[in-house]
């Protein structure tokens, strides 16, 4: 179960691409793109997808949240726990 204490990591089997504020996330099996499992981030996705580094811990991606949007603790919680359990779903990031 992720915590506030959890240290996420992106998976090694996704490529991504910025464009703009946004990134396009495509899982890749064996060399090959799996187009049918495109995912674009809107603008706090792609935040929370920068801050991903394997070194910050949960907590740490809510803190960059609350003070780069000026949100405030509790909705930039939810966003984070909502956006890593949906990765996490499609394999996307790992804990």
């Amino acid at each position: 179960m992720v915590d506030l204490k959890t240290v996420v990591s992106k998976s090694n089997s996704i490529v991504t691409r910025k464009t703009g504020n946004e990134y396009v996330l495509v899982p890749v099996a064996n060399n090959i793109a799996d187009m049918n499992s495109v995912y674009t981030l809107n603008e706090t996705g792609a935040f929370i997808w920068e801050h991903i580094d394997g070194i910050r811990c949960v907590k740490e991606l809510i803190e960059a949240l609350v003070e780069e949007y000026e949100t405030d603790e509790k909705t930039a919680a939810d966003d984070v726990f909502s956006f890593i359990s949906d990765m996490k779903k499609y394999l996307i990031v790992n804990d």
